[in-house]
């Protein structure tokens, strides 16, 4: 559930999403730099930091 909120919160403000996943890590700098340069990549490298974080398992 709380990937969904933070997959949301991606959607509005991308380096906000990374950084309740990681923090202020190299990971939340290279998205800041990603977001100033386009929306869009932004969005795309936050939604990947947030769902490759965990592993999925199958049921």
């Amino acid at each position: 559930m709380g990937d969904i909120i933070r997959i949301i919160l991606s959607i509005l403000i991308p380096p906000l999403g990374v950084a309740l996943e990681v923090g202020l890590t190299k990971h939340f700098w290279i998205n800041l730099v990603l977001t100033l340069l386009g929306y869009v990549p932004g969005l795309v490298h936050a939604v990947y930091i947030i769902a490759s974080k965990r592993p999925m398992t199958s049921i």
